[in-house]
């Protein structure tokens, strides 16, 4: 069994003829045509999209998952000092009613009398 792999332009706009998998003094077990427009190898899995080896691919996903979990704490953080600061700006305000100035009464007639001089 074997593939061909069409010529391709590279990321460099250089033009890659084509060739046939497995390739010469290549791996006897890559015979698919993988790849993408502007790169192309023989492999051995028809569902593989990178030339690469996997291991890379792990430690990517170790640093995202240390880039997300460091987030998740800050964010965690963050919403904790909110609820906090809220709890506090609650419970320390006074309990009594805010004093509003000066009340208003009415005066009685005596004491109106006694203030026009």
């Amino acid at each position: 069994m074997s593939a061909e792999c069409s010529s391709y332009l590279n990321a460099d706009k250089v033009l890659v003829s084509g060739f046939s998998c497995p390739r010469t003094g290549g791996d006897a077990s890559a015979v698919y045509c993988c790849g993408f427009q502007d790169v192309k190898y023989c492999c051995d899995d028809p569902h593989s999209f990178f030339p690469y080896e996997h291991s890379y691919m792990w430690w990517l996903s170790v640093g995202a998952l240390v880039g997300l979990s460091i987030a998740a704490v800050v964010l965690f953080a963050f919403i904790i000092t909110v609820c906090v600061l809220c709890y506090l700006f609650i419970n320390t305000k006074p309990r009594s009613k805010l004093d509003s100035g000066l009340s208003l009464q009415m005066a009685d007639s005596e004491t109106r009398g006694n203030s026009i001089c």
